[in-house]
């Protein structure tokens, strides 16, 4: 232990015989010259040493006559005349103490009461518009509940009231609590009753900034003073499918697609995925077929097949059926005379027989889930043999570890080592991720948890790429026990609580592979596994 050469401290000094705090001084402040105050020639800070601003700190804090004194430093520079030592390191700066104590809050900010409960106004009749409302213009400002109170509206009030409960059942956290309330203070700070707020108003700022949409939509709508203006997801999805087709072509596949999507006289809306799937298959024809003639009519019954004759397989079977309901619709409609698609014959479906994958590509499986959402997607589907749907659908109440079982798409089943194992690490991760989270399912994301629905379909661990993705792993486990059985359709259907048709289609697989000697592709290595004949390239066995 030694002086420093700096600022004169006794204590440990370093290779340049100085103190710690000189050594860090000296490399923040590189340009050197002769103090204003002690006249050494040391590293500077606006002129002044490190020791003489030590003194000037140490002369403010036992001098300062008012609050103005007891910030600034800068003016007790020029008023060292004299240094008092020091011991090194002792010298270290504390906050100072509190007037008052600091109150439980986010990040140390004193908590404010919750708003008050307040019930929607009442509606006053109004003068309705002559002409329709021009767009407003909506701009975020600046207005933070947490400094001072709301602007005055009972609107307002009853929308904050309104975001204040859903903030407390679903689990928000203080930033999206936050940003939902300034979200409303912007769109109802000078709402008077009788207004209509329109979502494509205030869509686009919402969306810059990052604030949630779902959120504001659920409170305004719970007010009923919200108008959702902007076009249908379908009916823009449409237009783009429609785009090169012939006019009156693309006007009846128009038609043609609504009437599946909403339906019609005596007719059921379809599913939307039916709707999608009908016009992508059949798209392609009216492509070809616009560019030849102007009317479905003109199309013929050669033009159909030598269309179909291009495609195989399900392609082919898909095709087929969208353009008999196209043409069966509108020859109903009166748009044709005939219908070029009758009586054309679709043929049997060859069925594949599934085959078992092998260890490698189950390995694959396994070390791609990484994480513990994808762990258990992996556990569901290889061992209780669990779609994707029916995973995000598992409730929490649905897993009963104390009982070891767990109830999937409605059936119990039991719960294994394995499955139990990843299933508590997940919940573990679960409830140190979202504390406070009130939504029920099982699998919750980082948008989820702030709702009541499920996950998306993207967030269910996506195996594309790889032989054994999770439909594949599922199919696997049937096929397992479907071999254990010895192809018995019946154990399949008690055990997985699957339809018969579908039982009987694994039995017969099983059969099949029993018959031919393929089962050994279970317990064989990978290197020693053969394709034997009529196994085709996909890895499925020829039917014939």
């Amino acid at each position: 232990m030694t002086s420093c050469a700096e600022c004169l401290a006794w204590g440990l000094t370093y290779a340049q015989g100085v103190c710690l705090a000189c050594y860090n001084f000296a490399a923040r402040n590189r340009l050197a010259g002769a103090c204003a105050g002690c006249r050494r020639r040391l590293p500077l800070k606006n002129q002044y040493c490190r020791l003489c601003w030590c003194q000037a700190r140490a002369d403010r804090d036992a001098l300062a006559a008012d609050a103005r004194s007891a910030v600034v430093l800068a003016p007790w520079l020029s008023r060292v005349r004299w240094h008092q030592l020091f011991f090194a390191d002792m010298d270290r700066r504390q906050a100072r103490p509190r007037a008052t104590a600091r109150r439980a809050g986010v990040k140390g900010r004193p908590r404010k009461p919750p708003p008050p409960a307040v019930a929607g106004p009442r509606k006053q009749p109004v003068q309705l518009p002559l002409f329709a409302a021009l767009p407003r213009a909506y701009r975020l400002g600046r207005i933070d509940l947490r400094t001072g109170p709301p602007p005055p509206n009972p609107w307002l009030a009853w929308a904050l009231h309104l975001a204040h409960a859903m903030a407390e059942t679903r689990g928000f956290d203080a930033v999206v609590h936050r940003e939902l309330n300034r979200t409303l203070v912007m769109l109802l700070a000078g709402y008077a009753s009788g207004d209509t707020i329109r979502i494509s108003d205030f869509h686009p700022v919402l969306t810059s900034a990052g604030a949630s949409l779902t959120h504001t939509i659920e409170v305004l709508t719970a007010m009923g003073i919200v108008t959702d203006d902007r076009p249908a997801t379908f009916d823009t999805w449409l237009q783009a499918k429609l785009d090169g087709l012939a006019p009156a072509i693309a006007g009846h596949a128009q038609r043609w697609a609504r009437v599946l999507h909403d339906g019609g006289p005596r007719r059921r809306p379809r599913s939307p995925s039916t709707t999608t799937n009908y016009l992508n298959a059949a798209r392609p024809a009216l492509l070809a077929w616009s560019q030849t003639y102007d009317h479905l009519r003109e199309v013929t019954r050669d033009d159909v097949l030598a269309h179909l004759d291009g495609l195989r397989g399900d392609p082919r079977m898909t095709a087929l059926v969208a353009l008999r309901s196209l043409f069966s619709w509108a020859r109903r409609e009166r748009l044709i005379f005939t219908n070029p698609a009758s009586q054309i014959r679709i043929g049997a479906r060859a069925l594949p027989v599934w085959q078992p994958l092998t260890g490698a590509e189950i390995t694959s499986a396994v070390e791609a889930a990484t994480t513990p959402q994808a762990r258990l997607c992996v556990a569901l589907a290889a061992v209780h043999a669990a779609r994707p749907g029916q995973i995000r659908a598992i409730q929490l109440s649905d897993a009963d570890l104390g009982n070891r079982r767990i109830t999937i798409a409605g059936r119990a089943r039991p719960l294994d080592d394995l499955t139990r194992r990843i299933l508590i690490e997940w919940l573990d991760h679960r409830r140190r991720r979202w504390p406070h989270t009130a939504n029920q399912h099982l699998l919750i994301s980082k948008d989820s948890a702030l709702r009541e629905g499920p996950v998306s379909h993207r967030y269910v661990l996506n195996l594309r790429g790889l032989p054994a993705t999770l439909e594949r792993l599922r199919i696997d486990r049937q096929l397992e026990e479907a071999l254990d059985s010895g192809g018995d359709p019946l154990r399949l259907a008690a055990v997985f609580g699957i339809n018969t048709s579908t039982a009987i289609r694994y039995a017969t697989s099983a059969r099949r592979l029993l018959e031919h000697g393929h089962a050994a592709l279970l317990t064989s290595s990978p290197s020693t596994q053969v394709p034997a004949p009529g196994i085709t390239g996909d890895g499925y066995l020829s039917s014939s």
